[in-house]
């Protein structure tokens, strides 16, 4: 995945929480550090994120959004 973000959190998710339209997505980074995303419930699904998945945090302005490779 090639993306014009250059701030990309290498890591581990570590919970999906679903809501009523929107998950939340922790990822473990390393050193103890928890990055939080809130993404939709189709964009969960269609990356097929889950607990223990590898997955980058990418940071743009004031957004967390989460890829996968």
């Amino acid at each position: 995945m090639k993306i014009s973000a250059r701030n990309q959190l290498k890591g581990t998710i570590v919970d999906v929480v679903k809501g009523a339209t929107t998950s939340h997505i922790r990822i473990d980074i390393g050193g103890g550090i928890i990055v939080t995303s809130a993404i939709t419930n189709e964009a969960v699904d269609e990356l097929g994120l889950a607990k223990g998945k590898a997955a980058i945090a990418v940071i743009k302005a004031s957004d967390v959004m989460v890829g996968t490779e």
